[in-house]
């Protein structure tokens, strides 16, 4: 068997050290042409006791199933899943947060902006957080510290004649 990729990660988790290693291998299969993936799990107390141990060995292409079951069936055990396919979103999460902005939606935010709504107000209006409202409003060349206005032209782009 031939090891053709290789990932290692080692993350610190409050006083806990979890590895993760994963390759992707040729051959094991009966006629040595499948493609396998060994995963291996390790993790390490404050005092270097073990917290996880464990080999996985998974033909390649049961990988993203069981990726996903094993991430639902986890995060259920560990009274996190919340029937989504074991990802997380609170309930009261805005509908749109993280959805792309479309040019009709950054003019509409710009003129609710400068007709004096507040950043809550628009957050709702936009089923968005007031964190992306006010991330947002630059980018439309809104000032989010002063309801109802633009930001200031930086001296870089004013013209000559606006120089005091």
């Amino acid at each position: 068997m031939t090891i053709v990729e290789e990932h290692r990660t080692e993350i610190r988790v409050q006083d806990t050290v979890y590895r993760i290693e994963v390759a992707a291998r040729e051959g094991g299969g009966a006629a040595g042409e499948d493609r396998w993936v060994t995963v291996m799990v390790g993790g390490a107390g404050p005092q270097e006791e073990p917290v996880a141990e464990g080999r996985l060995d998974i033909d390649a292409e049961a990988v993203p199933a069981l990726a996903t079951v094993l991430s639902d069936t986890l995060l259920a055990f560990a009274g996190r899943g919340n029937g989504r396919n074991g990802r997380r979103r609170s309930a009261d999460r805005p509908a749109h947060q993280g959805s792309p902005w479309s040019d009709e939606l950054d003019a509409e935010l710009e003129s609710r902006w400068l007709a004096g709504e507040s950043v809550e107000e628009i957050a709702r209006r936009f089923e968005r957080t007031p964190g992306g409202i006010r991330a947002r409003l630059p980018r439309v060349g809104c000032d989010p510290e002063r309801r109802g206005a633009y930001l200031p032209i930086p001296p870089s782009r004013r013209e000559v004649g606006e120089l005091g």
